[in-house]
């Protein structure tokens, strides 16, 4: 596409070069060649991309005052973003419509033009797959399953019955979503286990990502929900009838347990531990290897924006480091001088 096509599609300002440049890939600036593009968000980038084979480049606003000759140049208050979006618009699809020999489709799914069903996947009754969409080579699509438009299945996915994801959701290899969850009712006489009823759903709204073995648990009477945007790393688990909001990244390890809510734009770290019943606010941010107890709630009131919660129980990081200094000194002063176990040695 043209870079003007770019232009229009992102924003940003050409600021030199030929707005019909040709554009058909987004690449460091070390291996970026005449036809693709690189950005630069700090001094020394600016300098080195600025000297690449690149023939587009992206910056902010009032780096030089002066380009080579012969380079485009977009500026854009966010060169990074700009960029990674750009690289999806110029991303060559090797996606070819069709269904493979190997897979199994229900006669009564509905799978739109357009959709690939790899080798050996499995498309259950009444499943729909919209236009666009990749089903990759072994993957299971349960009954009732509604997958919308342009979305990517990795192989050996499952997506069990009745789960319903938007449009271009990414989910990788491994990913279970759906599963029952893991609730029981205790016989307090006999202390067996009888499974309590795992019939809700599990809706997956427009770009969201689901890395790779990570697995998603349906509502047990009601509803699990993962809105718009989040992104979920490798090896996340997100138990029955929790709420995870827009834009919110779940880094991999994260385990969040029952009928808990996830705010808007809230960042979990890796290998954070939350309880049943949490609620973490809108924009909280918690550092790697937290955790909440059951029933509690974090949130960013009273705190400077951007503040990072750590420990357990989380709390703000700089009141962990105050605790942290201090029973350091603690366990100094409680510390026997050399004069001390000298003496005591001698005994």
């Amino acid at each position: 596409m043209t870079l003007q096509d770019l232009i229009d599609e992102l924003g940003g300002n050409l600021v030199q070069g030929d707005k019909e440049w040709m554009v058909d890939g987004a690449n460091s600036h070390e291996k970026a060649g005449a036809f693709d593009i690189a950005f630069a968000d700090s001094d020394a980038a600016v300098t080195a991309a600025l000297k690449s084979n690149a023939g587009v480049v992206v910056l902010k606003p009032g780096a030089p005052t002066e380009y080579p000759h012969g380079k485009c140049i977009v500026e854009s208050d966010q060169p990074k973003l700009w960029f990674a979006k750009a690289a999806h618009l110029v991303k060559k699809s090797t996606h070819v419509a069709g269904i493979a020999h190997s897979a199994i489709v229900a006669q009564d799914a509905k799978v739109d033009q357009g959709v690939l069903v790899g080798p050996c996947a499995v498309i259950g009754m009444h499943a729909r797959i919209g236009d666009g969409t990749i089903i990759g080579a072994g993957a299971v699509i349960g009954e009732n399953v509604t997958i919308g438009m342009r979305c990517h299945i990795y192989p050996r996915a499952v997506i069990y019955p009745g789960t319903t994801l938007g449009d271009r959701v990414v989910v990788h290899a491994g990913a279970v979503l759906g599963a029952d969850g893991f609730g029981y009712v205790r016989d307090s006489v006999t202390g067996e286990y009888t499974q309590f009823p795992q019939q809700g759903t599990l809706t997956i709204e427009d770009d969201v990502e689901i890395g790779a073995n990570s697995t998603v648990d349906r509502g047990a009477l009601e509803e699990t929900r993962i809105r718009r945007g989040a992104k979920i790393d490798n090896l996340v688990h997100v138990g029955h009838n929790c709420d995870i909001g827009e834009n919110v990244i779940l880094v991999a390890l994260t385990g969040i347990s029952g009928s808990s809510t996830v705010g808007k734009g809230a960042v979990l770290a890796g290998q954070v531990g939350i309880g049943d019943h949490v609620h973490i606010g809108p924009g909280v941010i918690l550092g790697g290897q937290s955790g909440v107890f059951n029933g509690k709630t974090i949130s960013n009131e009273g705190q400077r924006p951007g503040t990072v919660m750590f420990g357990t129980p989380a709390r703000p990081l700089k009141q962990v480091l105050r605790e942290q200094a201090l029973l350091t000194k603690l366990a100094k002063a409680a510390r026997p001088s050399q004069k001390e176990e000298t003496s005591k040695a001698g005994e």
